[in-house]
């Protein structure tokens, strides 16, 4: 007897996040979940969609998100949902919006200044209010959250300059455990920043304890990306084996001219030790990264473009260099006005880039920032870069690891179950897209632009993106892990 499907995705070319090889079907969907596959031209949908041969592939899960806030501000999470994204990683580089049991600190301590720079959005004391939040008020995308170690220390440390005391540590630990059983899947650090280069490897390990009883996940931006990223790699392996979690080495990369070429030295070693111990990465497919602006990040650049500031708005969007020609003073001097601010810094290598990306292993995570008044492309074009750019003009992978390196992987990783695959019975979160025409549009001169290709995203059952639009659903939920 024919089946009838609450939608009905015809004559699609099925790319089902595993790996395996392609194959042509038909997609029916039930509530909030995928109810048979193959051949269904004898079931009809109470709404249908012929993709006539293009693309039907999972949701892309994005690795590495700073979209905590924007979950709640922005829900439609248009940047997105229009480049495939239906689930992001917040919560990442120590950085989260809970929880904050005192008010914040004024002016808002970078880097927490990324999410909110007024300080009003780290208005939950505790992690379970945020996730209520959430709750309460869906995006249109899932969600699955970290703790952040930085603001962990800005919320229970008097000063950050140095390492937290025992009993910080074990406030610290009460917090983690809280926002864990609260449903959080991990904690992440940002060893590399100003807020959180005191914090001691021993602080680290013994605030992060709660993970090994909770199968909890350890992602970390390192504290040293360029000259030390081999003692840095080592700290985190010991990280992860002391607490008896998984590892994400967050956004994958090698700063400096000095380093370029040594991804081939960094791959070789995370490869030899994820035989010894659970180690996962992701990497964003850019040669430039964005982050809080400051005078030793762009010395060590070879651009710096601002993508934010408090002080003087109106420079948002240009070279740091023309700033300072245009004010009569150095790059320094520039910098110290500008300031609180935001920046994207060139100083990656292509090659290397190319290199992590076609690691077997690698996940992909856009690390956009969504508040910035000119973000990084990679807000709103990671994902489609990865498909187009890489993937279809310079061949470094066939279009079903891309896609599994965007979905089943990361699934995978992160514990998210039922998710990043097609299959019956999983949940229903699908990008459709034309394989020969996605690809990022947005650039560093114009960064806020809808990927081309993208046809229709679908998350939990429900359509969040069709016809270039946004079309208000906002069926997200907040996803908990299931361990390894």
């Amino acid at each position: 007897m024919p089946e009838i499907f609450d939608l009905l995705i015809r004559h699609a070319t099925i790319i089902d996040g595993t790996g395996d090889p392609r194959r042509s079907g038909d997609i029916g969907i039930r509530g909030d979940r995928i109810a048979a596959m193959g051949d269904l031209s004898r079931s009809t949908g109470r709404q249908e969609i012929d993709l006539a041969g293009r693309v039907a592939a999972p949701g892309f899960i994005d690795a590495h998100t700073h979209d905590d806030r924007a979950l709640l501000s922005t829900p439609d999470m248009t940047p997105k949902i229009s480049q495939g994204v239906t689930t992001v990683i917040t919560g990442n580089c120590g950085i989260s919006l809970a929880p904050m049991p005192r008010a914040v600190p004024q002016p808002v301590t970078p880097p927490l200044n990324l999410l909110d720079d007024e300080g009003s959005w780290f208005r939950f004391e505790h992690f379970s209010d945020y996730v209520d939040a959430l709750r309460e008020q869906p995006a249109a995308t899932n969600c699955a959250l970290l703790v952040g170690h930085t603001t962990l220390r800005v919320g229970t440390m008097d000063a950050l300059d140095r390492t937290a005391t025992e009993s910080e540590r074990a406030r610290m630990r009460e917090l983690v455990d809280a926002a864990l059983r609260s449903g959080a899947i991990g904690v992440s650090t940002g060893l590399f920043y100003e807020t959180a280069v005191a914090a001691t490897t021993e602080e680290v390990i013994e605030i992060c304890r709660p993970l090994g009883s909770h199968g909890g996940i350890y992602c970390t931006h390192m504290r040293d990306e360029a000259d030390r990223i081999i003692d840095s790699l080592e700290e985190t392996f010991r990280i992860g084996r002391e607490t008896n979690a998984p590892v994400v080495i967050s956004h994958h990369k090698l700063v400096g001219q000095a380093n370029y070429g040594r991804s081939k030295e960094t791959l070789a070693l995370i490869e030899q030790r994820m035989g010894e111990q659970r180690i996962c990465l992701d990497c964003y497919p850019y040669t430039a990264g964005s982050t809080i602006l400051s005078a030793d990040r762009a010395a060590t650049s070879s651009r710096v473009l601002v993508s934010w500031s408090k002080s003087l708005p109106q420079y948002a969007g240009r070279d740091l260099s023309e700033i300072a020609q245009e004010m009569g003073v150095s790059e320094t001097q520039a910098i110290d006005r500008l300031n609180p601010a935001g920046a994207i810094y060139f100083r990656m290598d292509e090659e290397d880039v190319q290199r992590i990306l076609q690691f077997g292993p690698t996940m992909i995570g856009s690390d956009g920032l969504p508040h910035d008044t000119s973000p990084h492309p990679r807000l709103w074009g990671a994902f489609a870069r990865v498909l187009g750019h890489y993937g279809r003009f310079l061949g470094l992978f066939p279009l079903e690891t891309a896609i599994y390196k965007m979905t089943g992987l990361t699934a995978q990783n992160f514990g998210l179950r039922d998710r990043g695959v097609l299959r019956v019975g999983a949940y229903a979160d699908l990008t459709l897209f034309d394989p020969d025409t996605v690809e990022a549009t947005a650039t560093y001169d114009n960064p806020i632009a809808a990927a081309q290709g993208i046809d229709t995203v679908i998350v939990n059952g429900q359509i969040v993106w069709k016809d270039s639009q946004s079309t208000g659903a906002r069926p997200g939920r907040v996803l908990t892990h299931t361990p390894a």
